[in-house]
């Protein structure tokens, strides 16, 4: 038996899962590390967490497995995106790793709008500077850390700095290096115009990879540490959703995936470039070589839904454990009877601002059109129907840049709601489908480390072989007409309030 590696470094823990090549689960390991907030709006964490949890993991599956680590073929990469490692001369860690959801550097962000021009800088790295991305984080180190910054020799990013520790290799990736704001995302290389015009020394950057690419073998040493065999092939990997996207075959045109988890997410795959004038969605290189990915992202989807079961649910949360069953499975079935509407009552899903379409930090959640017939489960069905009309607004755009999908795959918590999933086949007139395995990330960073292998003879093969999709829910025409009544209600009331929410936010 032959088997691939999958390793994902997340947010809350990094998962390692054990895939034979057939793409069944042999063994699976997940390790949590905590994150720390500094100060408010701050987001850190410590590298060496990471490579702990990868030994953890890698020596876990191995064990549970039985696996002879010489029969593991290949090792994939995926993780969170936007993370600044830095390193010194002597490849240690300067300071903690500043994460994706960290919000410090609205400032750099206008620098780096100033110093490229706004325009240009869209046109070369296909995004917006956000408070998100690498670009932004390097140029704060260097203004409030100098020291810190004088001493860096090699700035990488989280599944990058594992690749180091594994391999002894500086190397990214296209489908994370996107995310970082120095990427000529068009032509897959770094911007030598942003880079000069920024100040950032290109010698500090890794080489750029394709996600099947292979990128370095295990050394010595962290076949010690890992359990793994030296010698193992390392790929280039794939940022979290680029992996995601491999997970679930989102590999060809006319395939796309809607996440609903904390936040929400519709990823299309295009072989075409495509780039927003707006910069409302992101387009990034994606894992498949010489094709990219359309992405638009809401704040508060899934969160929506945790927020006002913990807020509004207690009863039927209390009701849900003595019965033995998941609570939102419970509220699942309560929604279900609300019509289509929640009786007039329509939630705007704002609670952490938004990214797409609106890249409005200021404005907030709200229900319109409440009135004393409402019950908390009318209050709970508009909060799903909210969410999902701004996943809607996502795939809008999608649309208007001619990235149209034949099929959605729905993935994260809220896929796995039978409702949920018949509201964005009805909403988005678009079938909703979910895979066998639920894998995503890890799965398809093993895809990747097959390709590179050999196992496989591409990605789009590798996809073919490994998953599976259930059979898709279809829209119903009916249904259809009905929420787009709502939804043009919706639509209108992001404009109305817009400056009230940022006077709401000044007070």
């Amino acid at each position: 038996m032959e088997y691939l590696l999958g390793i994902d470094i997340g947010t809350s823990g990094t998962k390692t899962v054990l895939f034979d090549t057939d793409g069944h689960v042999a063994a699976s390991k997940t390790v949590e590390y905590p994150m720390a907030q500094p100060q408010n709006g701050w987001a850190e964490q410590n590298p060496e967490d990471w490579w702990q949890a990868v030994c953890t993991g890698a020596r876990a599956v191995l064990e549970q497995s039985g696996a002879d680590p010489a029969s593991v073929r290949g090792i994939g990469l995926s993780g969170q995106m936007h993370s600044l490692v830095m390193l010194d001369e002597h490849n240690e860690v300067l300071r903690p790793a500043i994460l994706w959801c960290d919000q410090r550097t609205a400032a750099e962000c206008e620098e780096i709008h100033a110093l490229v021009g706004k325009e240009r800088y869209l046109e070369i790295t296909a995004n917006p500077a956000l408070t998100g991305f690498t670009a932004g984080k390097t140029l704060w180190v260097r203004k409030h850390e100098p020291e810190i910054s004088a001493r860096c020799r090699h700035i990488l990013l989280a599944k990058d700095y594992i690749r180091f520790k594994l391999c002894g290799v500086y190397a990214t990736e296209v489908s994370d290096a996107s995310g970082m704001g120095l990427l000529d995302v068009p032509h897959r290389c770094w911007s030598d115009e942003v880079l000069e015009k920024l100040g950032i020394d290109r010698a500090l950057l890794a080489d750029v990879y394709e996600s099947p690419d292979v990128t370095g073998r295990v050394t010595q040493e962290a076949a010690h540490l890992t359990g793994l065999a030296a010698g193992t092939i390392v790929v280039g990997g794939a940022g979290d959703n680029a992996a995601a996207a491999v997970g679930t075959g989102v590999v060809e045109d006319g395939k796309a995936f809607a996440t609903i988890g904390t936040s929400g997410v519709v990823f299309a795959h295009t072989s075409k470039l495509s780039i927003d004038p707006q910069g409302r969605v992101h387009t990034f290189c994606c894992a498949v070589p010489g094709a990219w990915h359309v992405m638009g992202v809401t704040l508060a989807a899934g969160q929506s839904l945790k927020w006002y079961r913990d807020n509004f649910c207690g009863t039927d949360v209390q009701q849900a454990e003595k019965q033995g069953v998941d609570s939102y499975a419970l509220l699942d079935q309560a929604a279900a009877e609300v019509p289509i509407g929640s009786n007039r009552l329509i939630y705007l899903p704002y609670l952490m601002g938004e990214r797409t379409p609106h890249l409005d930090p200021d404005c907030r959640g709200a229900f319109v059109g409440l009135s004393g017939l409402h019950t908390r489960y009318d209050l709970l069905r508009a909060v799903m129907e909210g969410v999902t009309y701004s996943l809607k607004d996502c795939a809008a755009i999608l649309d208007e840049m001619g990235v149209q999908p034949d099929v959605i795959l729905a993935c994260g918590g809220g896929g796995t709601s039978p409702l949920w999933r018949q509201m964005l086949a009805d909403v988005l007139r678009c079938p909703v489908a979910t895979t066998v395995s639920k894998e995503g990330p890890a799965l398809g960073a093993a895809i990747l480390a097959g390709v590179g292998a050999g196992v496989y003879t591409s990605v789009e093969e590798g996809c073919r072989k490994l998953i599976s999709v259930n059979p898709p829910q279809s829209p119903v025409e009916q249904n259809a007409q009905s929420y787009e009544a709502f939804y043009k209600i919706y639509r209108a009331l992001y404009p109305a309030l817009k400056e009230q929410f940022r006077a709401l936010a000044a007070q």
